[in-house]
């Protein structure tokens, strides 16, 4: 017994989601096509990496070195030399080294610490990308 035409629009729904859901195979295709581009992005940045060393101007190969070493001094900075020399600062005030009233050295902003080394790594992987498509522009 058919109430209302439900039982024709249950069918109707479920043929809409047997076209939405897709085989095990083709998912497997498509995990199988992601993985073969996340390797060419790889492939392709190591190769932008060989060519930026092999330059000889320092403005080339030197400048991702250079931003890295930044970036590694700052977080040794933010979260080993900084929380060291705080606890050393407040031990140095309760022994009465250091006068209560001074301040501390400042701590660095993380938030844009992070965003340089976020947006460093980051920028050179949709380069390898934009290229790999096709996309890039010169």
């Amino acid at each position: 017994m058919n109430v209302l035409g439900l039982g024709s629009i249950i069918e109707g729904i479920g043929k809409v989601a047997d076209d939405l859901v897709t085989s095990d195979e083709e998912r497997l295709k498509l995990a199988l096509e992601e993985k073969r581009l996340e390797a060419d992005l790889i492939k392709g940045q190591l190769d932008v990496n060989k060519t930026e060393a092999a330059h000889a101007s320092i403005f080339v190969a030197g400048w991702r070195p250079c931003i890295g070493w930044i970036g590694a001094v700052a977080l040794t900075y933010q979260f080993i030399v900084y929380p060291m020399m705080i606890w050393a600062w407040t031990l140095a005030q309760a022994k009465g080294l250091i006068d209560g009233s001074t301040n501390p050295p400042p701590v660095l902003d993380a938030d844009v610490l992070f965003a340089l080394i976020a947006g460093m790594l980051g920028i050179a992987g949709m380069r390898s990308f934009d290229k790999l498509k096709g996309t890039a522009q010169k």
